[in-house]
């Protein structure tokens, strides 16, 4: 249960291998991997981490083996993401580039494209962030890391109606500070 059936050295370069396989593999096929948009990409996603545990853990099935993979697994994340952060260049090669999808309210199809993302799947990542439709959007953009940032054209309606209101009852308050101050009570 506890011995370990692969040579050590093997079982911690079995992790990295895969590791930096995967990687590469991640920035190729595109951010959309990563951002999880439907049922099909979660499935990918799960069915990739089934199809390497053999891979990663080779013929040894022992807990003392599948700790040793699984701490390599997170050595090597951690060292490669304290890397990146020195070389800032280095990790925009690695991560790839934002890609615009919505420009000054309008929705960039050739990116759209290029990120297979359908025009409803746009909209579901928009109507998870708040908004009811494209036209509200000034700015949308999908990051490198899979999450997308939106930026709205105008405020939300309910925050004009509070600014309206408040505007209202400051005006109510000073004419209210005035009539008290003409008649001297």
């Amino acid at each position: 249960m506890f011995v370990v059936a692969v040579p050590l050295l093997e079982k911690i370069i079995r992790p990295v291998i895969v590791y930096l396989a995967l990687v590469i593999l991640l920035r190729i096929f595109g951010k959309r991997e990563l951002a999880q948009l439907n049922p099909f990409d979660l499935v990918v996603l799960l069915s990739l981490s089934n199809t390497v545990q053999n891979a990663i853990i080779g013929n040894d099935n022992s807990i003392s083996g599948g700790l040793i993979g699984a701490v390599t697994l997170l050595a090597a994340n951690y060292l490669v993401v304290r890397f990146l952060f020195k070389h800032r260049r280095l990790d925009q090669l690695v991560e790839g580039k934002s890609t615009t999808l919505i420009d000054r309210g309008k929705v960039q199809h050739k990116n759209l494209a290029k990120e297979l993302l359908s025009h409803s799947e746009l909209l579901t990542v928009l109507h998870r962030q708040g908004f009811d439709d494209v036209d509200e959007v000034e700015r949308c953009v999908l990051e490198p890391s899979g999450t997308f940032a939106v930026k709205r054209k105008d405020p939300p309606k309910d925050e004009v109606q509070y600014a309206e209101l408040i505007r209202r009852l400051e005006s109510i308050d000073s004419r209210l500070a005035a009539l008290a101050g003409g008649k001297g009570v």
